[in-house]
């Protein structure tokens, strides 16, 4: 038995989509979650400042005593994962391989959208690691760069978000795929929009299910799992402290949450 935690960092409040299917996956297990609320969005930054801002909130991790470390960041899994692997000796998960197996699963007519950050997008991770599986299917990718201040603002259901996806969304929906990887943590809050947007027909892939049962896999393999036992923890910490990362979290995880801010420089 493990009783360490599990640590999870996103560069917002979006990578509370990996913590909420981390707690379905694995209910016993101690989680701490950090929030970079004060440098988001990574998705606009070069690979050189996401791998350092990266490396930093796995050092701030590090110090709560964490036993794993799960990137709820598609722009920090698709640019810095091996860079942290080199730098830490601690299992790192990434996003990007549990959501393209998802895909690939999932797609019937062999035509797979991508939707993410701009750096995500760039760094064609998804699309390379689809093709890995199966070079056979067809995938196209979208930018959506205004999804993530959406969804950090509380408006993830209002007409602006529905008129924004109708943009981003046309041409995925001209090229017909019926499957849609949502590739940003903060995106399935937007799920409904998205859903409503592309129509019944296409499925969407959230990677954090997928992110979740791969940690699950890990700690049960190195014999690290947490077990029954006292009620597990759940902490969260911020680099700027909002209202509402406590108010947008506590809705979306149905419980009460509260964060406390951290200086992310000094690590």
């Amino acid at each position: 038995m493990d009783e360490r935690p599990i640590g999870v960092f996103d560069s917002g409040l979006g990578g509370l989509t990996v913590v909420k299917e981390l707690l379905k996956e694995l209910p016993n297990e101690n989680i701490v979650y950090f929030g970079d609320t004060a440098r988001i969005p990574y998705g606009t930054r070069s690979r050189e400042i996401v791998t350092k801002y990266s490396a930093q909130c796995v050092r701030f991790l590090l110090s709560k005593g964490i036993k794993m470390v799960v990137i709820a960041c598609n722009t920090v899994s698709s640019n810095s994962l091996e860079a942290l692997h080199a730098q830490f000796d601690i299992p790192i998960l990434g996003v990007i391989r549990p959501g393209a197996r998802a895909a690939a699963d999932a797609t019937r007519n062999g035509r797979i959208g991508v939707i993410g950050t701009l750096g995500t997008i760039r760094s064609k991770a998804y699309p390379n690691a689809i093709r890995g599986i199966n070079p056979d299917l067809l995938v196209l990718d979208e930018a959506c760069s205004l999804f993530v201040p959406i969804v950090e603002e509380g408006w993830s259901n209002t007409e602006m978000a529905r008129l924004t996806a109708e943009r981003y969304l046309k041409g995925l929906k001209r090229q017909k795929v019926d499957t849609v990887v949502l590739g940003c943590t903060h995106y399935p809050l937007l799920e409904p929009v998205i859903s409503g947007v592309m129509g019944p027909g296409v499925t969407l892939i959230n990677p954090a299910f997928g992110a979740a049962c791969e940690a699950r896999e890990v700690l049960k393999e190195k014999d690290m799992l947490r077990g029954s036992g006292p009620e597990p923890t759940l902490s969260f910490y911020v680099s700027d402290f909002g209202q509402g990362f406590a108010q947008i979290g506590s809705h979306f995880l149905n419980r009460e949450i509260a964060a406390e801010c951290v200086n992310i420089e000094e690590y």
